[in-house]
Order: structure tokens, then sequence, then C-alpha cells
């Protein structure tokens, strides 16, 4: 295992535990050469998901792509990575545990969606802004009213 800050290849595992889920196995190293920590993951090789795009065509399984999604989508918010890291596992997870291998895109948008509504709102808006492509200030306002509707009838503002 490559440092990604030094790419030296001598390193030492200072902590090992593993994921919530007990999916994969969580590994703190630190590099022998430079000294800096980084985490890596291990994780069973496992039946390929094929993901089932708009227009019909299949895909593998990405899940770097979610990840990236919601880290855009939790920009500038109190959210940890390792909260995100979290929140990733836990969709693969749920993906992993269907009865099929192929899954469509646009269930994963709304596993996403759920995740993010409980983790943070306006991360949740920020996904489904772009997921959902509202494209007029009606439905996003309409998004916004069914997720205030949906905390009990809360108003902030």
């Amino acid at each position: 295992m490559k440092c990604p800050y030094c790419g030296s290849p001598e390193n030492k595992v200072v902590d090992k535990r593993g994921t919530s889920d007990e999916i994969a196995t969580r590994r703190r190293r630190e590099c022998l050469a430079c000294e800096k920590r980084f985490t890596t993951y291990e994780r069973i090789e496992s039946v390929e998901l094929l993901v089932i795009k708009k227009d019909g065509s299949r895909q593998q399984f990405d899940r770097n792509k979610i990840k990236h999604g919601i880290v855009r989508a939790c920009e500038k918010r109190p959210i940890s990575a390792d909260q995100i890291n979290r929140v990733v596992d836990e969709i693969e997870s749920e993906l992993r545990t269907k009865e099929t291998t192929e899954i469509s895109s646009a269930e994963i948008g709304e596993i996403v969606m759920n995740k993010l509504r409980d983790m943070d709102k306006i991360a949740y808006i920020r996904f489904a802004s772009v997921y959902r492509e509202f494209t007029d200030l009606k439905s996003f306002e309409k998004e916004l009213k069914n997720l205030l509707s949906k905390r009990g009838g809360e108003h902030h503002g």
C-alpha cells in the first residue's frame, strides 16, 4: 500500500477496526517515510452490482460516484469525512442486500436522499436539486414544503 502523500510503500498499521456494518476492515496507517497517517479499507470482493441508468444502459456500480455526490452536497456543512464514509458504507450495504444485482439509478438516488434527509437538511436539498433536476422555483418550493411537512410541520424562518 503506497502512501498517498509521498508514494512510499513502507508503512505500518496503527489502528484496525471493523466498520459499523461489519462489511469492511478500517485500518489507520502511518507512513514510515513521511510519518503522515492515512486510512485504508479492506472489503470482501463481492458480486458485481450493475446500475441501470435512465437511458436503459448498464454500468458497473461505483461507490465513489455516490461518495462524490454526497461530498458535493455536504460542502461547507458540519459533516465529517467519517460521517460521509459511514453513509456511503450504509448505502452500499443496503444495495448489496437486495435480491437483485441490477439496481436502477433512480432507486440509488432515493436511498441517498433518504440518508441525507436524516443527516442534514441543507445537504438533502442540494442533492435533491441536482438529482431531481429542479427546473424552476416551483419544483424547488414543492420539495422544500415536502421536507418541512415531514419534520412535523416545524417552521423556521
